[in-house]
């Protein structure tokens, strides 16, 4: 049994933390690599490592004096390292790093790379562990994607049947400099170590205990979700629940191997599972798995007498948003209309040059332009075995009074997409909760 742990910022945050984490890794002894993101907060008015390098790196670029902002990042490890007692030079590391930044000799990959470097330095020391930097396993191509074959190779020669902690959130290019994920890419670094392991379990440790059914800040105290099947979880997080990087679920959920949500600061609580698919359900009576939503969409609709008739319509209308730029998210229609839902911030630099240009491209009846409009999934791969559930969702909203402007349903039913005002984006979602899950 092998278990890959990848821990947060949060659960790097100070000593305190650092002895939670050792705590749950030597509780199991499955547990033989970690992956550690950089010390995050410590209270709401802390600042993350990660900020305040790339804040170090601005300031030296534009000629301004950043020794504040660094003695602030070399006192936070140093802290904590006195604190457990830690035998470990990282007074010349940083020391050597502050020159070479000053020299400009430091690329802000690199520079923000090194929260996590010293995270892992830090962590591979107290617990005994051998430390394996990522700019030794984790290959970039040079478009920017991860070599995966000769990542997952260096990684198993260096890790294998070993106990040890990498760094997240960064690897290197062909030409040997540091490159970075976007944020929140520690959790990606996690699961390429989990698939080239072919570990049993993906652990991903946080300050929450797992995935909640809906927005917290929304519904209070929604319930937890137990199992969600990948499909599911995807589906969320592209409805805009914050759950995990996207690129961190692609490379185990290729190899199959389940993926656990838990929370470093409430070990004994399972968290969220995530698999391809279970065996029972832990609750037949669950129609749908999670809420979320975004706002500020514009619906953009065009009608045209007999469009669906017209060969090659759409992908004329798609072609002038290809053109200037801009992704459609979701596209409803009906025998003579197309609805075009896109993020307002991203159509709106170009709305009047597309709307002149689908007039001149297919000559519409005519076109309207909604803003102020939310869009709010309702994901549950069970929905496909329950008739009448889109019926139950619009009565239970036409009852709240809360006007629907878009219906959307993909083919495999795992979820139902609609569009309300933003004003009523809160609402909704309570509504739905209520309805099916409270």
């Amino acid at each position: 049994m092998l278990k890959v742990t990848k821990f947060g910022g949060s659960s790097m945050a100070d000593a305190g933390q650092y002895k939670k984490v050792r705590d749950i890794l030597l509780s199991d002894k499955a547990r033989q690599v970690a992956i550690v993101s950089a010390a995050g907060k410590r209270h709401s008015k802390d600042h993350k490592i990660t900020d305040l390098l790339y804040l170090c790196h601005a300031h030296t670029q534009y000629g301004v004096a950043c020794d504040p902002i660094f003695e602030m990042i070399t006192s936070r490890y140093i802290e904590i390292r006195d604190e457990l007692g830690i035998q470990l030079d990282l007074e010349t590391e940083f020391a050597e790093l502050k020159k070479r930044l000053d020299a400009k000799q430091v690329s802000q990959d690199e520079m923000a790379s090194r929260g996590e470097y010293f995270s892992a330095k830090l962590m591979a020391a107290f617990l005994g562990f051998e430390f394996v930097d990522a700019a030794d396993w984790v290959f970039f191509n040079i478009d920017g994607t991860v070599d995966t074959e000769k990542s997952y190779k260096a990684f198993c020669e260096k890790a294998k049947g070993k106990c040890v902690v990498t760094p997240g959130f960064y690897g290197v290019m062909p030409d040997g400099s540091i490159r970075t994920f976007s944020r929140g890419g520690s959790d990606i670094t996690g699961s390429l170590a989990a698939a080239a392991l072919d570990a049993d379990v993906y652990e991903n440790w946080t300050d929450v205990s797992g995935i909640l059914m809906a927005d917290p800040r929304i519904v209070e105290n929604p319930h937890p979700i137990a199992e969600i099947t990948y499909e599911e979880l995807r589906e969320l997080a592209y409805a805009g629940a914050n759950v995990l990087h996207e690129g961190a679920i692609y490379p185990v959920r290729k190899k199959n191997i389940p993926l656990n949500i838990r929370n470093t600061n409430d070990p004994a609580n399972p968290g969220t599972m995530i698999k391809k698919q279970f065996e029972t359900e832990v609750d037949p009576q669950r129609i749908i798995t999670g809420i979320a939503g975004k706002k500020d969409f514009s619906i953009v609709t065009i009608f045209k007498r007999g469009l669906t008739n017209q060969v090659g319509i759409l992908r004329r209308i798609l072609s002038v948003l290809e053109k200037h730029g801009v992704s459609v998210e979701f596209v409803p229609n009906g025998m003579d209309n197309v609805s075009l839902a896109i993020p307002t911030d991203k159509l709106a630099p170009h709305l009047y040059a597309i709307l002149a240009e689908i007039q001149q491209e297919i000559a519409p009846d005519n076109i309207t332009v909604h803003d102020q409009i939310s869009v709010i999934t309702a994901v549950g791969h069970q929905m496909k075995f329950r008739p009448g559930v889109s019926g139950k969702i619009f009565a239970a909203l036409g009852q709240a009074g809360i006007n629907i402007r878009m219906i959307n349903q993909g083919p495999d039913e795992v979820n139902i997409i609609f569009g309300v005002e933003n004003k009523d984006f809160a609402e909704a979602i309570r509504v739905l909760y209520n309805s099916f899950i409270k």
